[in-house]
């Protein structure tokens, strides 16, 4: 994984609050070498050992609801490219055409196998193909509909330096915001001022603090948070992580 010259990279990340974040990446090109290595031989050996977990599951899709097996959605990864993202569906056909691009508790879009799905992350296994074809990462921000990233700030931006990922600390973190916007009157006002803003503190955060190694560390922290689940974590939680995070990387 080779970052581009700052005067190629696209004139809306070209600002002063993406500059440090930048730097900072631009001192560690030997782990982002290995990152993308990393990505790459992970990817290979789990499409191998769980293509018939993979089987499985599409007959299983196909026999629970009427569509196709998998579900397609255009997103947007490093240096603002759109990707077509593959992940197994878990909503009844023509969903996003029935309501908001994001989930909430108990929706009812969701179908049975959907929801299984969905809790242990299976949906997501998809993305491997992504990976390998440079779209996405292992470990990386999450990647927004294009809606979103249209609202980004110039420090948000800094994001799309690296490719989209499949976890994150903040997707551990918020791994059940289905919950938080469950509640919500208007679910993508409240994830465009509220939920994406605080995820978009620790993608900045993580960003800011790159190693190799401590993707690894967050890989193993996402097998435990899918495994041993503890839901409904309170906004008010996820501040007080954000601003320790925020007093621990200016001390």
């Amino acid at each position: 994984m080779v970052l581009k010259k700052w005067h190629e990279l696209p004139p809306d990340m070209r600002n002063e609050q993406v500059r440090p974040y930048y730097a900072a990446l631009r001192k560690r090109r030997w782990s982002l070498l290995g990152k993308r290595l990393f990505d790459v031989a992970v990817s290979i050996g789990l499409l191998s050992i769980l293509s018939p977990a993979v089987l499985a599951i599409s007959i299983w899709i196909k026999w629970d609801s009427k569509g196709p097996v998998f579900f397609r959605q255009v997103r947007v990864t490093q240096y603002g490219k759109k990707f077509k993202i593959f992940k197994f569906r878990t909503m009844v056909k023509d969903a996003e055409k029935m309501g908001s691009q994001v989930t909430t508790k108990n929706d009812t879009r969701v179908t049975k196998a959907g929801a299984f799905l969905r809790k242990y992350r299976m949906d997501e296994l998809p993305q491997l193909l992504n990976i390998l074809r440079g779209d996405m990462t292992l470990v990386g921000t999450r990647p927004e509909v294009e809606k979103y990233v249209a609202c980004y700030s110039e420090e948000m931006m800094a994001t799309l330096l690296l490719p989209a990922g499949v976890t994150s600390e903040a997707s551990i973190l918020y791994k059940d915001e289905e919950v938080l916007l469950a509640k919500a009157a208007d679910v993508d006002q409240t994830y465009m001022e509220t939920i994406l803003p605080r995820k978009m503190k620790l993608n900045l955060l993580s960003l800011k603090k790159f190693s190799f190694f401590g993707e690894i560390k967050i890989l193993a922290h996402t097998g435990l948070a899918v495994f041993f689940r503890k839901r409904k974590a309170q906004i008010s939680t996820i501040d007080w992580i954000v601003k320790e995070k925020t007093h621990e990387e200016n001390m």
